[in-house]
């Protein structure tokens, strides 16, 4: 996650750094199933709570909770967790139940991390003038790479996922 999450992060695309954290929130989903890859963000998080810089821009430590994209950090626990539940549940493992639990964390990152943008912006940065509508608008193009990658996810997940779980 850490190399992830400052791979391109120089790039920032509304407010937002552009990353490969989605990605590997919901390759951990599909890999790790969902408590270990929900635990392993959690470790993540607070790797870089504690201080490391680990977040997108080499950031880290308790100043993090008050940026407007820690939402995004906080829903890869939740990304991975729902990803790994889909796989988890699913008697047939192909390229839809892939396809499915990809776009199902995509979806769970973007409604917990733009939700909580609106939040930082309205209520910790008193940005009243920013209507939730346009924080929306911002994550369009960072949605639209974040969906190429999903879909690179499910290309390589079943073959990474056979690897391992082979027997």
């Amino acid at each position: 996650m850490a190399i992830g999450a400052n791979a391109t992060s120089f790039l920032i695309i509304g407010g937002v750094p552009v990353t490969l954290q989605t990605f590997f929130a919901i390759m951990c989903g599909i890999l790790l199933g969902s408590r270990l890859a929900a635990v392993s963000m959690s470790v993540y998080t607070l790797i870089g709570l504690a201080g490391a810089p680990v977040f997108a821009n080499f950031r880290g430590g308790l100043n993090v909770i008050i940026s407007p994209t820690f939402g995004f950090i906080i829903s890869f626990i939740f990304v991975g967790f729902v990803v790994g539940l889909i796989i988890e549940n699913c008697s047939v493992l192909n390229k839809k139940t892939y396809f499915l639990a990809a776009i199902v964390g995509l979806f769970t990152n973007y409604f917990i991390g733009t939700h909580y943008m609106y939040f930082a912006y309205h209520f910790i940065s008193a940005f009243d003038a920013i209507p939730y509508l346009v924080i929306w608008g911002w994550m369009i193009p960072a949605f639209i790479k974040d969906l190429a990658l999903t879909l690179l996810v499910v290309t390589i997940a079943p073959r990474v996922y056979g690897v391992l779980y082979s027997k």
